[in-house]
């Protein structure tokens, strides 16, 4: 990419060549807002072939940019917008021919939005949104661009935009450069590179810089297919229907809401699924199904059906919309979605509940309960006295100072509301300020925990023991001394982790650690919880880093690792495929994942010179062997993958120690291709008509192609999977 100063340098060279060029700044002052009317031009000119044009506020400031329109043909140098503020400019129809650049958002805090629904834009090198700490926002609906070079931001821009929802951008040899705040979502609209870019847009899309429809749709790319020697790349839409209001996630501060969606084009009707539990929903189990209709809105709470006594405060529903065709049997299963009414307490606490490192100094806050409009803060070192706490005054800020706190202690406060009519009495939170004990294994609150978890956490500076409480009863963990059952026993320091043993399925937990200094003085810890998953984990890749637990050693693949010379050694195993992300710190995918922050990536290759024709990775279990513990009955994986791969054969194989594998093939010979993640459920059934003994599972693999193909040649692709589960029958998991 060429540097700011070589245009600059290259403009006053070409003024001394040309004595008529000038930099020409937008006034508005014809009051038609019209590019060709030279009473809305500095110097009353309309700018020229070697112009540079500025387009800054307060003249442009919405809506008073200029209007470029059929029947207008402009010819400029270069096109910016510098100074802070949010200039516009609008294009409609006519053309605009730029000799030089468009540094859209070139300046500190400008953030310059340009609307382009028709006409054309000729760009000689750059067009780049977002430069020198400014955001640039390129919304097209219709019309075209070409440009030698297109770059999002700039590495000192702040953000950059492109909505490709329409027309088409073709780019030159100087190709894509997107920085990590730069983004492109694409829509109806076609974005064409030069060369093959497919790599490299690939990455784009897979690190969430590129979307389409917002997220809902699906991409088509390829190269030298619809534009020879060139890359293309467009959107297709999915048939589901698609932005929700209440935005997904919003809070919505009343008791009745108006449902809202943007439908698919092919939709004749709407089924509305609504409900209080995100499985029910999901599934359409138990009354979630509301109604088919054509309407775009559904009414919730007072005045309407289904909850005429209005929405509960502190209550989160999850919503979704099938997408039903004409003929009244194809349907597209829709997002789930989700609102939450605020509760009448307070919520939100800052810092967090269970905040460590807490500044002494530090200002409390939080988010008023629903028609909260007094707020009583108690605040203190003990918890009963926090909790039993009455009276106090109301104040209007929710925000409050406690003054300088001591280090080293577990703080607890609470908030009560006053609506004008009642009290509503507020969670005790707690935090600790430093030198304290902290980071608990597992976190605090953490849902989905394993039965054989094992506890850690950090101790205090001044800690020389550790004593440990743990307990199903929260109380009774909290006010637990040496003679309580929870009480299980002290340790030195250097050994923070304590072995709870097999943990009961689906059930919560509270545990304490006190810190007791070199005198014996001993400092009562917070209250820490955790709940154990409803499920059995198989792999939910979140412990594997890149030191003694890397993914490859655990799923075996195509190339093994390490060499005979170099231990750890695993040859492959021969398939064509290759598992992990050697550019993440964990070796792991952390951008595309279902759950957590870590998925496992998986490449095949069914085309592979020296390997098998199918893609293979398995994994040896230590543990969960038992694969009937806790009546499960379902093996669940969560996989997604992409529209470009080739369509393999997505499969699952399962064996004993030292027995063949029984093979189960998903129903959708394209799954490969889904650029969603897919819940795939298998009964255990099924491999243990193939003969599995279900009690001592020994292996698991995930393939593509046919196992144990070595004739025949296949497709490449990428996939990912993630959360694999055993699960109990639905009918089991709701008793």
């Amino acid at each position: 990419m060429c540097k700011k100063i070589v245009y600059l340098l290259s403009f006053i060279l070409m003024l001394s060549s040309v004595g008529y060029a000038a930099d020409v700044h937008w006034t508005n002052a014809g009051g038609d807002k019209l590019w060709s009317n030279r009473a809305n031009w500095e110097s009353n000119k309309v700018p020229a072939t070697s112009d540079n044009v500025f387009v800054d506020v307060p003249p442009a400031k919405a809506p008073n940019g200029p209007i470029i329109q059929d029947g207008i043909d402009a010819k400029i140098n270069g096109l910016s917008c510098e100074v802070a503020g949010e200039p516009t400019m609008t294009m409609t129809g006519g053309t605009l021919e730029i000799s030089d650049y468009i540094w859209w958002g070139d300046g500190q805090d400008c953030h310059g939005t340009f609307n382009m629904s028709g006409g054309a834009i000729t760009v000689g090198n750059e067009f780049e949104l977002g430069w020198g700490g400014g955001t640039g926002t390129w919304i097209m609906t219709g019309g075209t661009i070409s440009a030698g070079e297109l770059i999002i931001p700039t590495g000192s821009g702040a953000a950059g935009e492109l909505f490709l929802h329409g027309g088409t951008i073709t780019i030159g040899s100087d190709g894509l450069e997107m920085q990590p705040v730069g983004m492109i979502d694409v829509g109806d609209g076609t974005l064409i590179l030069e060369g093959d870019l497919t790599e490299q847009i690939n990455g784009l899309i897979d690190a969430g810089q590129i979307t389409f429809y917002g997220g809902s749709g699906l991409f088509a790319l390829d190269y030298d297919d619809r534009n020879p020697d060139k890359t293309t790349l467009s959107a297709r839409w999915t048939g589901r229907a698609y932005n929700p209001s209440p935005a997904d996630g919003a809070y919505h501060e009343d008791t009745w809401v108006s449902l809202g969606w943007l439908p698919d084009d092919a939709a004749a009707s709407h089924d509305v699924y609504l409900g209080e539990d995100f499985d029910s929903v999901n599934d359409g189990t138990g009354e979630t199904f509301r109604v088919n209709q054509a309407d775009l809105f559904f009414i919730a709470g007072f005045p309407g059906y289904p909850y005429p006594d209005g929405l509960v405060p502190g209550t989160t529903y999850y919503w979704r919309i099938d997408e039903v065709e004409a003929d009244g049997v194809t349907k597209h299963k829709g997002d789930i979605w989700s609102f939450t009414v605020p509760p009448r307490t307070a919520y939100n606490p800052d810092p967090p509940d269970g905040a460590e490192f807490v500044d002494p100094n530090a200002i409390l806050g939080w988010t008023a309960g629903f028609g909260g409009k007094l707020h009583t803060v108690y605040i203190g070192d003990d918890f009963d006295d926090v909790n039993n706490a009455e009276g106090g005054v109301g104040q209007g800020p929710a925000t409050y100072s406690p003054g300088p706190l001591e280090s080293g202690k577990v703080y607890y406060w609470r908030v009560d509301e006053f609506d004008g009519t009642d009290t509503y009495k507020g969670d005790v939170w707690s935090f600790t300020t430093p030198g304290a004990v902290a980071n608990p294994v597992p976190a605090n609150g953490t849902k989905d925990v394993q039965m054989t978890a094992t506890l850690s956490w950090t101790p205090a500076e001044s800690a020389a023991s550790h004593e440990v409480y743990f307990g199903k009863d929260k109380d009774a963990v909290r006010n637990a001394d040496k003679d309580s059952p929870d009480y299980k026993g002290s340790g030195a320091l250097g050994a923070e982790s304590y072995d709870p043993g097999k943990l009961a399925w689906y059930a919560t937990y509270y545990w304490r650690v006190d810190e007791v200094d070199s005198l014996d003085n001993s400092s009562k810890g917070p209250l820490w919880s955790f709940t154990t998953a409803d499920f059995i984990s198989v792999d939910d890749f979140e412990d594997y880093d890149a030191g003694e637990n890397q993914i490859w050693y655990a799923w075996r693949d195509g190339l093994g690792f390490g060499t005979l010379e170099t231990p750890p050694y695993s040859a492959g195993n021969g398939s064509g495929s290759a598992v992990g992300n050697e550019t993440t710190p964990s070796y792991c995918e952390e951008s595309i994942v279902h759950g957590g922050g870590k998925s496992m990536p998986v490449q095949y290759d069914n085309n592979k010179q020296g390997y098998a024709f199918y893609s293979e990775v398995e994994k040896t279990l230590s543990y969960p062997r038992d694969w009937t513990e806790e009546g499960v009955g379902t093996l669940t994986i969560w996989f997604r993958g992409k529209s470009n791969n080739g369509a393999e054969l997505l499969y699952v194989a399962m064996a004993n120690s030292g027995g063949s594998p029984a093979i189960v093939t998903h129903e959708d010979p394209a799954a490969a291709q889904v650029d969603v993640w897919t819940k795939w459920e298998i009964p255990l059934q099924a491999f243990a008509d193939q003969g599995i003994v279900l009690t001592d599972v020994d292996r698991i693999a995930v393939g593509l192609g046919t196992r144990g193909n070595l004739t025949t040649l296949g497709g490449a692709g990428k996939m990912y999977f993630d959360d694999i589960r055993l699960d109990r029958p639905v009918e089991a998991a709701q008793e």
